[in-house]
């Protein structure tokens, strides 16, 4: 057995110097609780007196948010009570509140942002243009018919306009009539004419009994329907016609004949309408919902199949002060020049109806959600956080919703992808908004 080394006595100074540092460092670390120990306050008696900095460190940590739970940016289904890692994709775990969890606040990153395609738009105050389509039929300017009718009983000798459609100006001869009161007539008109310019000669008082005979004879003729042009024909050739010409009213086309030659016509009877086409009237049936939009004098854009590419321009004229009880719709008249005679009776044409109403809150339509008795949207906080707002909408027109209620000019909201943040907000938070009111 061989005997130990010798110690060293540098090793031995060596570990002295190291513990000396040791409780050096100890008492540097320790020296308040020293200094209370030897001062004869213990550490339970320093615990137990409240620090000056106490009170406000409490009604700080009284302030700070409560959190809820911690989720992942990515995976918002991850529901952890402490923070840490998700684990799905290993990002770190971002905290929910309390209040966000009530609010249903959504956070979404930017990279899932542009993964997910959500867009953001602001609320706008501008008037809200409602545009809408109407079914039309193009008919005839009913102030432009003309019918025409016999005072007298007779028969048609001699039938000049006897074609539906065909066109007639005002003065063209349409048939020859014969009609015994006529004849009658004219044989009294011929007499009391005679007899006043032949009267002077045998008496003195003759002139003026023979004047208002033949005036009155004259006014017999124009009450029958006698034109002054055929009456002054009648007078120089000096005896009755069997057959008297009856010559148009109007202008226009033949829409309706009712007449044949030889056939035997009553007084009051119509032979023919005609109708003017320089002015067509388009009658446009609208919905009945669509109705309160409608107004006289609105701007209207009429197109046809028939003529494909043109549009005409026109405002509406009337609006119809009764619904069609079967089809629910109401009637209204935009009124065309029709100089080219392009427009035909019996067509159909589209009308398009515009109308604007007060600057009134504006939000996208396709940033409102549906959830059964409300509506949402949501609202963009900052920071890539959005809360969903119960909103009231209004009417709807050009990709725009009116808002009555939950928003301001100015908000913003998203305007895409909400579908996405809807199903993230219902899974993780704000079940409220899905539920149905009490």
């Amino acid at each position: 057995m061989t005997d130990p080394l010798p110690e060293r006595p540098g090793a031995r100074r060596l570990g002295t110097a190291a513990f000396i540092a040791v409780l050096v460092v100890l008492g540097i670390v320790f020296q308040s609780e020293l200094r209370r120990w030897f001062g004869g306050k213990n550490s339970a008696a320093s615990h137990a007196e409240p620090s000056a900095s106490a009170p406000a460190h409490v009604h700080a940590s009284s302030a700070a948010p409560v959190i809820d739970h911690y989720t992942c940016p990515m995976h918002p289904s991850v529901n952890e009570k402490k923070p840490g890692k998700c684990p799905i994709c290993g990002m770190e775990l971002v905290p929910v509140t309390a209040e966000q969890h009530e609010q249903g606040v959504v956070t979404v990153d930017e990279a899932r942002r542009q993964l997910i395609g959500v867009r953001v738009g602001a609320v706008l105050e501008a008037p809200l243009r409602q545009t809408f389509r109407a079914v039309g039929r193009i008919t005839y300017d009913e102030s432009n018919l003309t019918d025409v009718t016999l005072k007298v009983r007779g028969w048609i000798t001699k039938l000049f306009v006897s074609q539906t459609g065909q066109r007639v100006s005002k003065g063209q001869p349409l048939f020859q009539l014969f009609s015994p009161e006529l004849f009658s007539a004219e044989q009294d008109f011929l007499l009391a004419s005679h007899a006043g310019a032949t009267a002077p000669a045998l008496a003195g008082t003759a002139p003026a009994q023979g004047e208002v005979l033949a005036r009155a004879a004259r006014q017999r003729l124009e009450l029958l329907g006698i034109g002054d042009a055929e009456i002054e024909l009648l007078a120089r050739r000096g005896t009755p016609s069997e057959s008297i010409a009856f010559p148009s009213p109007a202008g226009g086309f033949v829409i309706e004949k009712d007449v044949v030659e030889g056939a035997s016509v009553d007084a009051g009877m119509r032979l023919y309408r005609i109708a003017k086409l320089d002015k067509v009237w388009v009658e446009a049936d609208v919905y009945e919902a669509d109705l309160a939009h409608v107004r006289v004098g609105q701007a209207a854009t009429i197109t046809l199949d028939y003529l494909p590419g043109r549009t005409y321009e026109a405002k509406v004229a009337y609006v119809y002060p009764f619904l069609d009880p079967a089809a629910r719709t109401g009637r209204v008249r935009v009124e065309l020049a029709n100089k080219a005679l392009e427009l035909r009776p019996g067509m159909f044409a589209s009308v398009t109806l515009a109308a604007s109403s007060e600057p009134r809150v504006l939000v996208p339509a396709s940033a409102v959600v549906y959830t059964g008795p409300r509506r949402l949207v949501f609202l963009e906080l900052g920071e890539g956080r959005f809360r969903p707002q119960e909103v009231r909408v209004g009417n709807q027109a050009d990709g725009m919703y009116e808002v009555l209620e939950g928003l301001k000019a100015g908000d913003r909201v998203a305007t895409s992808g909400v579908f996405l943040l809807a199903a993230e907000a219902r899974i993780s938070t704000a079940t409220k908004y899905w539920e149905a009111p009490q």
